[in-house]
């Protein structure tokens, strides 16, 4: 039986390593950011390497659902969908979200908003992705991981969520050769530097510098999805 995993993060958060965390696994088949060009095509927004996101992946969401939902290849049991969040719009259908299991990475909307607005200046709440995380664990639920956590004991906190998802941990999880992989997203020479040179994760280190005051009411109004989703923490 195949375990479909679509793991929801916000962004500046640690999802590309749990992706080469998930992609040690030799029983495992990841996708990077499946959405990512439908969310270029109908917001418009003018990201790095729009032109060669958009050629590289389906424009339509109905694509990339079924393309997610469909056949995969003889050997696969896990099949590790990396999502934004954010990427899930409203226009999107739902219908086929009960096909796969859920899981969820938080990270403290203080640190996020505050690594956030050194790339961009004026984040909105629908940028972080809580929202999202708060609708689709509302209807299907699933585990919850808190990168700080993660970075603290990812052995400890990988082996829960396994045991959450019903499939075995394995300590390949742990380590990963450096460099790009052909499952990276077009976008990778973009935004991948760091983890391209990574071979684990890292320590976990408290974000430098304070949230900008203009943008603290965003913080609290973060605060409450991130609580609830947290108190699911595995």
């Amino acid at each position: 039986m195949v375990t479909r995993l679509a793991m929801w993060s916000g962004p500046r958060n640690v999802s590309t390593a749990l992706m080469r965390s998930f992609g040690s696994r030799t029983d495992t088949l990841v996708v990077d950011e499946p959405l990512y060009a439908y969310y270029l095509d109908a917001t418009g927004l003018d990201h790095p390497g729009r032109a060669d996101v958009l050629a590289s992946q389906p424009n339509r969401w109905q694509d990339v659902a079924a393309a997610l939902t469909g056949p995969l290849p003889d050997g696969v049991a896990v099949y590790y969908q990396k999502h934004m969040a954010h990427h899930l719009l409203p226009d999107v259908g739902r219908g086929w979200l009960p096909e796969l299991a859920h899981a969820y990475l938080i990270r403290d909307p203080e640190h996020v908003v505050a690594s956030y607005a050194k790339v961009r200046g004026e984040p909105t709440l629908a940028d972080l992705g809580y929202v999202q995380q708060v609708e689709i664990f509302r209807a299907v639920g699933g585990p919850v991981v808190d990168a700080a956590d993660l970075l603290r004991d990812p052995a400890g906190v990988l082996e829960r969520l396994c045991a959450a998802l019903g499939i075995g941990y394995d300590p390949a999880m742990l380590s990963w050769a450096s460099g790009r992989r052909e499952t990276d997203g077009v976008w990778a020479p973009h935004w991948y530097a760091g983890v391209e040179r990574s071979t684990r994760f890292g320590p976990y280190t408290p974000p430098s510098g304070p949230v900008p005051e203009r943008l603290a009411p965003l913080v609290e109004q973060a605060r409450p999805y991130y609580d609830e989703l947290y108190a699911h923490r595995v």
